[in-house]
């Protein structure tokens, strides 16, 4: 099969993780008898320094087209990069929000795996990261709270801020569809987080849950109110396999869970439409410091390639492949720098792709 992968190196360190991601794609072409052709677009800082602005309509357009889109990391430094001179709307994260907005992408996957020979770096009790977990949160990403009216004015002399969290049942339908479709690729339990013991739209949201589930009658179901999960994370994370909530329990829950991986830098994600398309970029940032050093960890994006294989292509044989190859390089030992403890033998960026795609 012949597969166009939009590619957005974008900015900091995102040329090189993105390179070694699309190493490791090729070898699984080769391996697997696919083709894969990489269409490189600007987004970001870079296509501000090229076109005036952080996404064009051509990008877009041409994004469109592909079967899905490979991403690095977008944006600078804050404090020194002229990009943040600009107004909010013509900075680089613009860009991403724009794109996500233009292609429709509602549903954000962060899958958060503690991989046994890295335990060490788990922050939580020893017992608890020697169960290991293995899970994947799935967010609502354009609705709720966050795209509610809003507005801050005065009333009866004081000043009052107001964030409407507004949701409809196909909004939530749709995500808990593409929350069950994944399940079934998993381990087949999905858990509904709200605070449907407080909110409207939670109720709502438990009552379409409740029947998108009687369709899949295979996945076991439940439901748990976002305060007591934010504790189970950190209690007891290998009781979850898929949690499927809305947009802000989703952006906090999302990221404890990435904290308890250990490192960021092995975290892909996937922001998907009601296609099999989607975007697929690593969760962590432009880290502008280390870039063009050769340092950076490259696991996140090559990680999010095989969720791309995964989720918009099912080549589940050949995702399976390069999150196997992952293992065995960290069984054998090799870390870059933010995984190697003291005395540990360091790997550069592009060594770590060259030793995952030999393993493919």
């Amino acid at each position: 099969m012949k597969y166009r992968i939009a590619s957005i190196k974008g900015d900091g360190i995102g040329p090189e993780i993105v390179t070694q991601a699309q190493k490791v794609l090729n070898k699984t072409a080769e391996k697997f008898g696919h083709e894969f052709e990489f269409v490189e677009l600007l987004m970001g800082g870079c296509s501000i320094d090229v076109n005036g602005v952080p996404l064009t309509d051509e990008t877009v357009e041409e994004a469109g087209k592909c079967d899905a889109v490979l991403m690095g990391s977008i944006g600078g430094n804050t404090a020194t990069s002229p990009w943040y001179r600009l107004e909010p709307s013509k900075r680089p994260e613009a860009g991403l929000l724009g794109i996500r907005k233009a292609l429709k992408l509602f549903a954000n996957l962060r899958p958060a795996y503690l991989y046994p020979e890295l335990k060490d770096a788990c922050p939580l009790k020893e017992e608890v990261a020697a169960r290991g977990f293995d899970m994947m949160m799935i967010r609502e990403l354009t609705g709720g709270l966050y795209f509610g009216e809003r507005y801050t004015k005065e009333i009866d002399g004081v000043m009052t801020a107001v964030d409407t969290l507004t949701y409809n049942e196909n909004e939530i339908r749709r995500i808990a569809v593409k929350g069950f479709d994944i399940a079934m690729k998993r381990r087949k339990k999905v858990t509904l987080v709200d605070k449907a013991n407080v909110l409207d739209s939670s109720r709502l949201w438990r009552k379409v849950t409740d029947e998108v589930a009687k369709d899949y009658p295979e996945v076991e179901y439940g439901v748990m109110l976002v305060d007591n999960c934010a504790m189970q994370l950190v209690k007891d994370p290998a009781q979850f396999d898929v949690v499927l909530t809305e947009n802000m329990f989703g952006d906090i829950l999302s990221d404890e869970a990435s904290m308890i991986t250990g490192s960021i830098g092995m975290l892909p994600s996937a922001s998907l439409n009601e296609t099999k398309f989607g975007l697929y970029e690593p969760s962590g940032g432009s880290a502008p410091d280390i870039a063009g050093k050769n340092i950076a960890n490259p696991i996140a994006t090559i990680l999010s390639a095989a969720m791309m294989l995964r989720y918009s292509f099912d080549l589940d044989k050949e995702a399976d492949a390069i999150e196997n190859a992952v293992r065995q390089v960290l069984k054998e030992g090799y870390r870059t720098i933010d995984l190697a403890k003291p005395g540990e033998d360091q790997v550069k960026c592009d060594r770590m792709g060259d030793l995952i795609a030999e393993r493919i």
